[in-house]
């Protein structure tokens, strides 16, 4: 099972909104065969094995990382491939959430005499569904804040100079990051003082929907994300009061308007939206007003933070939270099993917000 929850892990970035899934099939201590879910829209990890065994599968064993699925999709049943497998024994690390499956897939190769266990690595499968999990259950995508800070915890000078605080490598690590989102976000105020372009350099496989959140739709006629609109897509979400002249300007110049009723907070609704769309990954990446936004609602999954070895000082710089924040020191949000490495003198720590793997 671990093997298989390995052959998933290749399918990140290139199968959302479904699932990354693995699967081995094995006889005894002896490996047959193996699969992963590669592409959305192709075949998944169980068809994958199964088509690559050149034996019979008389008295082996599927493992696979989550429950097959029961129902005609892009693709025809596992399930049913299965049980015409001849195989009569299927491990099975945890349950599908998804409202067609939900343990109805259990129940078929049950009902076809077959022997299934479940819950073998079960954690582990939870933590790498996470994402996945999340957008089933809360109809919202997995939220990873992401920022650059100097060692004293600031995110640009008491003047706006941010450019650079982190080096070449912590860049590279976070156009790689970009590259398997569906989507990132920043303000308004983050489009005006860095000019940011948002695109993946070069190209991961996928192509992020680039997302600028402002109240009321004021987007510089000059900025790198409207000149490129007709290139790479773009969103503005913007509140009740906007401007409709704003609005039709954005739109001539090859945006799409998101106009939400929320004055003051429209985050939810956002999100909401993206979740719709079926978005899995979400990165937002600032500045500190929209990041504690984030934080401040409760809305982050994921952490990754590139800290430079670099002091700025000053009362005025700005960290990366801004918002309300906690109260008392108890109230913290912490980060489980974070992972800290260095990038050419650069301090990379990522990981989830506590609770936040087991969804």
């Amino acid at each position: 099972m671990q093997q298989a929850l390995e052959l998933a892990l290749r399918g990140e970035g290139q199968v959302e909104p479904n699932p990354m899934v693995g699967c081995l099939i094995a006889r005894d201590d002896q490996k047959i065969s193996e699969g992963w879910h590669t592409r959305f829209g192709g075949p998944h990890a169980e068809a994958m094995a199964l088509d690559a065994a050149q034996e019979s599968l008389a008295e082996a064993t599927l493992y696979v990382t989550l429950e097959p699925c029961c129902h005609h999709g892009k693709t025809p049943p596992c399930s049913d491939a299965i049980i015409a497998s001849g195989i009569r024994r299927v491990v099975i690390a945890d349950i599908d959430p998804s409202s067609r499956v939900n343990g109805a897939g259990i129940a078929q190769l049950e009902d076809a005499g077959m022997e299934v266990h479940q819950g073998l690595l079960q954690e582990q499968a939870r933590a790498l569904l996470a994402p996945y999990r999340k957008t089933i259950r809360c109809e919202t995508p997995w939220i990873i804040a992401k920022w650059a800070m100097t060692l004293d915890g600031r995110i640009a000078t008491r003047t706006g100079s941010s450019q650079w605080i982190s080096g070449e490598a912590s860049r590279k690590v976070v156009h790689e990051l970009r590259g398997r989102m569906d989507a990132i976000i920043v303000g308004r105020g983050t489009v005006t003082s860095d000019d940011p372009l948002l695109t993946a350099r070069p190209p991961g496989p996928r192509i992020p929907l680039r997302v600028i959140v402002t109240n009321h739709a004021a987007v510089p006629a000059d900025s790198q994300l409207l000149k490129t609109a007709a290139e790479f897509p773009l969103l503005v979400s913007c509140g009740p009061e906007t401007d409709p002249d704003q609005i039709a300007r954005l739109e001539q110049a090859g945006c799409e308007v998101l106009q939400l009723d929320a004055p003051g907070n429209t985050i939810p609704g956002l999100l909401a939206e993206l979740g719709k769309r079926q978005m899995t990954n979400v990165l937002v990446e600032g500045g500190s007003r929209l990041l504690g936004a984030f934080r401040d609602g409760d809305h982050v999954d994921e952490v990754h933070v590139f800290m430079a070895p670099k002091l700025v000082g000053g009362d005025q710089a700005p960290g990366p939270l801004g918002g309300t924040g906690s109260e008392q020191m108890a109230d913290a949000l912490s980060l489980e099993n974070p992972q800290i490495t260095t990038l050419e003198g650069d301090i990379y720590l990522h990981g989830r917000l506590a609770g936040r793997s087991q969804l």
